[in-house]
């Protein structure tokens, strides 16, 4: 008996092991990872052009906020001495600032048409996360969701398939070598599943702590924090107060908004709930987008929650991409 249920467990073991290399170490093309490179890439590369409109006022011994201000800010948790979070706070001189701006903007362009991504996306990545330490008052969650979906991009070959990269390849007139380091082939690869699957796991986390610290709130209990949130002019872009007749609309707004926030990080992963949990992903942003008055910041949610979109999607809704179908550690 006990040799039985020990066999059993050992089973059971071998599933869950196997489920485990499954979810992290099996072959990815990358068609959802190029739609999602080419939508941060234009999104920096418009923040970016936003920034410079009047960058010496963010930036610079002049900017708004300088090192002595952010230090008062911060409680001196960090200012003029903290090299490592971003070597800008130490670039006064224009002509430097100037040119960083324009390598930033260069990298995000060439990141979404997919130019050398193999470099130019962490380049895209690394300089942005340079902007977001240093431009303290001026953080806010679409400069994070920018970021995060860069870095992820970096770990994997997101340029294989609808890029200049793909179209150079096609081409054949890079050596052998050189096409295998700088142009990937769009083939199943683990990088790719690995670079996924840590991205859905982050927005998984995004979504259940804010849905927690939500859950902190009474307004999300009592059913009227959407009626505040539309209510707010200082967010407001549509008129929509005259919801307010509807109190039961709001409430059933409110309740199901925490809800769906509380247990994407559960109600994503199964087939059969992904699509409503993602429907209301884009419901949620979307209205945030049309009607709060923060279309960026809706729109790059709607992104990564792409990320749970499959490979196979783009590929029947854009056009097949061109891959093998061996797996590769890329």
């Amino acid at each position: 008996m006990i040799g039985a249920a020990m066999g059993e467990i050992r089973s059971w073991l071998r599933d869950v092991a196997a489920a485990w290399d499954r979810f992290w170490f099996c072959g990815r093309t990358g068609e959802t990872l190029a739609v999602i490179r080419i939508a941060t890439g234009v999104m920096l590369l418009y923040s970016h052009l936003v920034l410079a409109k009047d960058l010496m006022s963010f930036l610079g011994p002049d900017a708004w906020i300088d090192n002595v201000t952010a230090k008062q800010l911060h409680d001196g948790a960090f200012g003029v001495s903290d090299w490592a979070r971003s070597y800008l706070w130490h670039i006064d001189n224009a002509s430097l600032l100037w040119a960083h701006q324009l390598l930033a903007i260069t990298a995000s362009a060439l990141m979404a048409v997919g130019f050398l991504s193999r470099l130019t996306v962490p380049l895209a990545w690394f300089l942005n996360l340079m902007y977001v330490h240093r431009l303290t008052g001026a953080l806010f969650g679409l400069d994070q969701i920018m970021t995060y979906s860069a870095m992820y991009l970096s770990l994997a070959p997101c340029g294989a398939v609808w890029s200049v990269d793909a179209w150079l390849r096609r081409r054949g007139e890079w050596s052998a070598k050189m096409r295998d380091r700088w142009l990937p082939a769009n083939r199943p690869s683990v990088s790719t599943n690995v670079a996924t699957r840590l991205f859905q796991i982050h927005v998984c986390v995004i979504y259940l702590f804010g849905g927690l610290a939500k859950a902190r709130g009474e307004m999300w209990w009592d059913g009227t924090a959407v009626w505040f949130a539309v209510a707010n002019y200082e967010y407001q872009s549509w008129d929509m107060t005259w919801m307010g007749r509807y109190p039961r609309l709001f409430s059933l707004l409110t309740h199901t908004t925490l809800f769906w926030e509380v247990f994407y990080c559960a109600l994503v992963w199964p087939r059969l709930t992904r699509p409503i949990v993602l429907a209301m992903a884009v419901a949620v942003h979307g209205g945030i987008a049309l009607f709060l008055g923060m279309i960026t910041f809706g729109v790059m949610m709607i992104v990564a929650n792409m990320i749970f979109v499959p490979p196979d999607f783009w590929q029947r809704l854009i056009g097949r991409g061109v891959h093998e179908k061996t797996p590769v550690k890329a």
